[in-house]
């Protein structure tokens, strides 16, 4: 994959339709000839907080670059189902609840999107819930998938990964209208951002103002919640990934604990494991070029398409 030194062409922002019932809304930065580069975000996140700049520095390391928003967030469509609080509680307690859809169909989406593009295979990376998508990604057609960048994610063993007990009260506690929303969204990145970084108070609120304007919401972000609750643990099936792996995490991270990157590298056979002291359960700025030096070097350990 040749460095990029010329400016890196982004397309504006379009609509695949996935599934009979969903579609997302992407956006391409770079030259679709190309390696693939699937990004998938987590919780209630949409695409838009792949920050512009670290999708460039991407795609000028030799990616075609896709960033998404995930069902029920951003532009992209809302699924139907509603879960409750009881529900997420039961859940959480290991007892069987029916959640509207599972992370493997968040994976099928984004596999969607790639017949969408023409794309046989990608390189994926995903953070958080998206690191939980990339590897059931991994699981459920693995020749699609080049190599796998597990960012702040864990496996689905509940003994790993754990979140702060405020953290769930504070993630369900929206307020009402757009001032509300900033003031909340603020407040959870202060309490889960990187302490070596914190995000500036103005960059916070025009990021959560933008988010706001794009679409968000909250019967969304507990069907993705319950998505993830419900899942069963991968670590078994994470023995038998055969692609290049990555595991980024930071050590001071509330949201999901360094445990889970920790067996996230222990279960997949080979995948290199970047611990980063100051990091929280963000990407903060002056961490892109470890991202983009940490990804790009990973892919390139996939064998030639």
């Amino acid at each position: 994959m040749p460095t990029r030194l010329q400016p890196v062409t982004a397309s504006e922002e379009l609509f695949a339709p996935v599934s009979a019932d969903i579609e997302l809304c992407y956006q391409t930065f770079g030259d679709a000839a190309d390696e693939p580069l699937l990004l998938v975000m987590g919780l209630g996140g949409p695409m838009t907080w792949w920050d512009v700049e670290l999708c460039e520095m991407l795609a000028r390391q030799g990616f075609y670059v896709v960033r998404f928003d995930n069902r029920d967030a951003g532009r992209s469509s809302r699924a139907r189902g509603r879960v409750t609080r009881t529900m997420l509680v039961r859940a959480f307690a290991g007892l069987p609840v029916r959640a509207p859809y599972s992370l493997d169909d968040m994976a099928r989406d984004a596999f969607g999107l790639l017949d969408h593009l023409g794309l046989e295979s990608a390189h994926v990376a995903g953070v958080s819930m998206g690191g939980m998508i990339v590897q059931a990604m991994a699981l459920l057609q693995p020749g699609r998938v080049r190599s796998l960048a597990s960012i702040m994610s864990t496996t689905g063993r509940r003994t790993v990964g754990w979140q702060h007990p405020v953290l769930l009260r504070n993630l369900l506690a929206g307020s009402p209208g757009r001032e509300g929303y900033i003031r909340s969204s603020v407040a959870t990145w202060r309490l889960i951002g990187s302490p070596a970084w914190p995000m500036p108070r103005e960059q916070a609120e025009q990021r959560a103002g933008e988010t706001y304007d794009r679409g968000v919401s909250l019967a969304g972000v507990t069907r993705q919640m319950a998505a993830i609750v419900t899942a069963t643990d991968r670590t078994p099936r994470l023995r038998a990934v055969q692609v290049p792996a990555l595991v980024v995490h930071g050590l001071a991270d509330k949201m999901v604990h360094v445990s889970g990157g920790r067996a996230t590298a222990a279960a997949v056979p080979g995948a290199d494991l970047l611990l980063v002291d100051g990091m929280g359960h963000d990407l903060p700025r002056p961490l892109f070029e470890t991202f983009t030096q940490a990804i790009t070097a990973n892919a390139r350990r996939a064998r030639p398409r």
